[in-house]
This record gives C-alpha cells, structure tokens and sequence, in this order.
C-alpha cells in the first residue's frame, strides 16, 4: 500500500493567490486545470521582473538589457532540456503551444518526408490539435490516416495497433495520457513497435508533463510536444522536443528573423539548431516564465505531486461512482488527472452550470475530441481535472453539488 502523501497542500495553495478569489459568494473550487492551470507566485513576480527589469529582444542586441534577456531565455531553453532529460539543449524549440507544436512537425516533417500512398497513425482518442494538422497534411501529401481504435475502457487496442505498422506509415502522433479520459496510453511500447519498423513516434504531453515524471531519453521518443498555460506557466507558449537527427533533416516551418544564417535576394541560407524552428520575435517573457514554472514544479518534485493526484483521482472515483445515474466515462487502469462522466438524461452542460453556480468551475463538452465523443456515443461530458493545490474537501464538496445537481435534473 502506497503510503498518504506528504506534500503540505495549505501551504501550496498559498502560492496561487487565484485560489483565494469567490463565485457568487462561494470560495473557488477549480477543477478545470486540464484545461489551464493557475499560476503560482513565482511566474506572476517573473513575468512582472521581466517587464520591469529585463524589457528587451533576444539575440539580436550588443546593449546590456538585450544580453540579460537572451541570457534569462536561453537559461530557460536549458531547464527544459533537462526537466524532459533532452541530450542536447538546441533539441528544444519554442512555440506558441501544443497546437503550434504538432503543426510544425505535420508542415515540416510531412514536406520532407511523406509522399503519396504513405500513411500517419493516430488514435481514436486524440485531442483535434493531433488530428486535424495531419489531416491537413495528408490531403496536401496525398497520404492516409490510420486509426487506432479503443475498447469500452477507453484504451487503446494494441493488437489493432500492432496490426496498422507496414512500409506505408511514416510517423505516429498519439496522445500520452487522454485529455477526456485520463487514460495513461502505454507509450514506451508504442515506440519500441514502431521503432522496430523504423517509423518515429510523436507524443503529445499536454496532459502529461505537469503530473508524471517524463524522460525523453528513457522513452526513446523522436518528438514530444507540450503547453505552458497547463504546467503552471504563461499562456501562448509551448515546447517542442524533437531528436536532432530528425530536426536537422527537416525544412523551417516559417521564414524571417532568426531562423537565417544570410539572406540574399537570391538564396537563404538557415540557421542551426534550434533557432531554425523559432522564426520572429518570441514570446520572450513566456518563454523566461515557463522555465520558472517548471522551477517552481522541480522544487515541490514531480514524483511526489504524482502520487498526491493519484490519491485525488482515487478519491474523486470512489466519490461520484455511488452518484445515482452518474457514469464514468474512461475506466482504464492506468489514469492521470482527469475524471470524465456523464448523468442519465442530463445534458453535461446543464450540469456545468449548476456546478458554477456553486463556485465550482468544471468544463463540459467534447473537449475538442468530437471522434471521442462518437466513440461513446455521447454529446460530451462533464470532465473534472486535478492539480496539485487540489484537496479532497474540495472535492466532497463536488460530489455533494453532483448530487444536488441529478436531483434537480432527473
């Protein structure tokens, strides 16, 4: 038996000043982290530094300010590196999200890599984010899309997987842990599979990285993908991880500064690694603040914010599953983060709003995996997400308002 956690949870909610804040009179419950998460003291008093002390472009400066910010973004670039144990730092880009990540790989790698016939695997369960890129991708390239399907668990059906790998498929784009579900997909195998056909694998971490420990080298992964705003960091920026092998291999997503070595009116020639994937001006204050954000998760220790979520989701679990007409949806053994269910007859939305009413903000919907939905054979869910700052109080308090919300819907 795993022993309680040990993390001081009162004292973390101190760091996020949001959590203090009332809805219609009620103190916040915020259980909808899967989608962004609060930010703590740290990266508000970093992103106020920066504009106060630090003001400045990148890379592009002699004076003293511009050298102070380039230092700050590429410390930042390192932190990264070696939160995700990434062999090199240039193996690091910048981008504006996860969205804008798994879009340079569709652009890059599908021009330089996929031509027609060729095949992308993908999962049922993925967000729109890694599905609609490739699509795009393949009508461009005249290439497929496979899918892997899912069991009523909500997993993923590896023998079905096993079965899509041939000479066609170029790459594959799952999710490692599902953003309605919480399913955690076995990753490792899917990349040891796909490696022993030479295919490469790209994970989108979204909803991975702020609540298990990741190692790129362990996984052996070629490309992973993730979002500041759902680790605690700023908003509009986001990392992509790719094997330098594959990057250097691969053309710029986007031209203009940065990314040049010489510009003639005949011919450019690009930069190196990484600056060739990070075209314009960057969202520098994001990029400086994410490294913050991931100080600051560092610090408290992935492994033991792991374990406190764990105990949430159990706890939420054994909660709402006595909950009279109210269905879990994603049942899988392994799961991260997220709880997902519906009520018999009752449109998650009304039960949303509901909740809001009580101060307890949730999302309800598709959460922009439509296929999902279809799948189920549901409109959408009610998807609650946890954070670390997140108590079991809080959610008795959930589950009295689901309660609540059945009675007066049913």
């Amino acid at each position: 038996m795993v022993a309680p956690s040990t993390l001081d949870i009162q004292q973390i909610r101190k760091d996020f000043p949001i959590l203090q804040t009332t809805v219609y009179g009620k103190p916040l419950i915020y259980f909808d982290n899967g989608a962004t998460a609060q930010k703590p003291w740290a990266v508000l008093k970093a992103i106020e530094d920066y504009y106060t002390h630090l003001n400045s472009n990148v890379h592009r400066g002699v004076h003293h300010l511009s050298q102070k910010a380039t230092d700050a973004y590429e410390a930042s670039r390192r932190k990264i590196a070696a939160f995700l144990n990434a062999r090199h730092d240039h193996e690091v880009i910048f981008t504006k999200g996860t969205t804008d990540a798994i879009n340079l790989v569709a652009y890059s790698f599908g021009k330089q890599f996929v031509k027609e016939g060729d095949t992308i695997i993908i999962s049922a369960m993925e967000h729109h984010s890694n599905i609609v890129p490739w699509q795009i991708m393949c009508e461009d390239r005249k290439a497929k899309l496979k899918v892997i399907p899912i069991n009523e668990k909500g997993e993923l059906k590896m023998d079905e997987f096993s079965a899509l790998l041939d000479k066609t498929v170029k790459l594959i784009a799952v999710a490692y842990v599902s953003n309605t579900m919480g399913t955690i997909n076995p990753v490792k195998d899917i990349i040891e599979q796909a490696h022993q056909h030479n295919i490469p694998v790209l994970l989108d971490a979204a909803q991975a990285v702020q609540h298990i420990p990741v190692d790129v080298q362990d996984l052996d992964v070629d490309f992973l993908v993730f979002s500041g705003h759902k680790i605690y960091g700023p908003t509009g920026i986001g990392i992509l991880y790719g094997k330098e092998e594959w990057l250097n291999q691969m053309p710029p997503y986007q031209g203009g500064g940065s990314m040049i070595k010489q510009v003639t009116l005949e011919k450019t020639t690009y930069h190196d690694l990484p600056f060739r994937f990070e075209a314009g001006t960057p969202n520098i204050e994001a990029c400086i603040c994410l490294g913050t954000a991931i100080d600051y998760i560092t610090n408290i220790g992935l492994p033991a914010i792991q374990q406190y979520e764990h105990e949430l989701l159990e706890y939420a679990t054994q909660k709402l599953s006595v909950i009279d007409k109210l269905r879990i949806i994603g049942t899988s053994a392994q799961k991260s983060g997220v709880l997902s269910f519906i009520v018999e007859g009752v449109h998650p939305y009304d039960v949303g709003v509901l909740l809001d009413k009580l101060g307890i903000a949730v999302r309800t919907g598709h959460h922009c995996t439509q296929p999902l939905m279809e799948c189920f054979g549901i409109p959408g869910t009610v998807r609650v997400s946890f954070a670390f700052y997140n108590t079991k109080e809080e959610i008795d308090q959930l589950a009295a308002g689901v309660t609540r919300a059945v009675a007066m819907l049913t």
